[in-house]
């Protein structure tokens, strides 16, 4: 029989790259999503990658325990993915309480209707290097101790030890993927890489003439989100569940990145670069590197893609997309 995988947060970029890689081992895929009066425009990803007609699509809600419990009760999945969030971190400090509930509640509730409707499922908890904040360590392990600075990184964080703590409380197979930054041409505009190489598509294609940022100096550990999928599923497929970091071992700043952008069009960034205080951040999280040791050696895994191939895709990616009249 097929094995059957149900994915929170299937529309957004990592939902729609993992469910395209369960597809390709032969998994039957339900994706959970909430219902909204833009239903139809939030499945652009699956149709981006030409999977919408190959996932089965529920409503649900993190926030609604009883319709967590009768998905997981319906389909009795071999693993859950929980994908689903408010991950953009600006907009964690304008809603606090919202984050607060659906990055951090949410895991609860997902984790409650797995305990109890399908026990022998195989978790998987969506961390994030943002836990890590202020830095206590130069490069960043499943050991370093974790100093959120923003709501979204303190709700990812109640998240990720509520799993370590279903695991070691209930006997749960349930493991956290403490991902680096991880992009692509499905990642939303209002992060900072697509928001990058969309405004160089458009200055090259003459629609805008300008970009306008916030600190360029901050560093990150920016992979593809393609390879960062199969390490979520890897742990899955491990003898026992654990807590791993995902990330290239590789930082670099904001300012490499936009003008590794610029040049693949034969642009300068600094002919069209202007720096703007309303983009940065109330608590800045200067630096992020991560360690993935633990991964190479015991998962196997490791990054394939690097930040300059992934940001040359994005770029055409948006070049084509404008080319074509689309956003």
């Amino acid at each position: 029989m097929k094995k059957c995988a149900v994915i929170t947060g299937i529309t957004g970029q990592d939902g729609a790259y993992l469910a395209q890689l369960l597809l390709s081992k032969g998994y039957r895929v339900v994706g959970v999503v909430r219902r909204s009066s833009h239903y139809g425009v939030a499945t652009h990803r699956l149709d981006w990658l030409g999977i919408t007609d190959q996932v089965e699509l529920v409503d649900g809600d993190l926030l609604d325990l009883g319709v967590l419990c009768r998905i997981v009760r319906d389909y009795k999945p071999d693993e859950v993915y929980n994908l689903a969030a408010q991950s953009f971190v600006k907009t964690s400090w304008a809603q606090p309480v919202l984050t607060a509930q659906a990055t951090g509640v949410g895991v609860v509730n997902v984790l409650e209707a797995v305990r109890l409707e399908a026990p022998e499922a195989r978790f998987y908890q969506a961390s994030s290097s943002e836990m890590y904040g202020l830095i206590q360590e130069e490069k960043q392990s499943e050991k370093t101790p974790f100093y959120p600075r923003s709501p979204y990184a303190v709700a990812k964080l109640m998240g990720h030890w509520m799993t370590v703590n279903y695991r070691e409380s209930f006997g749960m197979f349930a493991c956290s993927g403490i991902l680096f930054n991880h992009e692509s041409p499905l990642r939303g505009l209002e992060f900072v890489t697509r928001k990058v190489t969309d405004a160089v598509a458009q200055i090259k294609l003459g629609k805008a003439t300008e970009l306008a940022m916030g600190n360029i100096d901050a560093k990150r550990d920016w992979g593809h989100a393609r390879d960062y999928v199969r390490g979520m599923w890897m742990m899955l497929q491990h003898d026992v569940a654990d807590d791993y970091v995902v990330a290239t071992g590789r930082t670099v700043t904001v300012r490499e990145m936009v003008n590794v952008a610029f040049a693949h069009v034969g642009l300068k960034a600094e002919d069209y670069l202007r720096i703007d205080p309303q983009f940065f951040r109330p608590a800045e999280v200067d630096v992020l590197l991560g360690d993935p040791s633990k991964a190479n050696r015991i998962l196997g895994w490791e990054a394939t893609t690097t930040m300059e191939e992934m940001i040359r895709e994005m770029v055409d990616a948006d070049l084509a997309r404008h080319s074509a009249g689309g956003a």
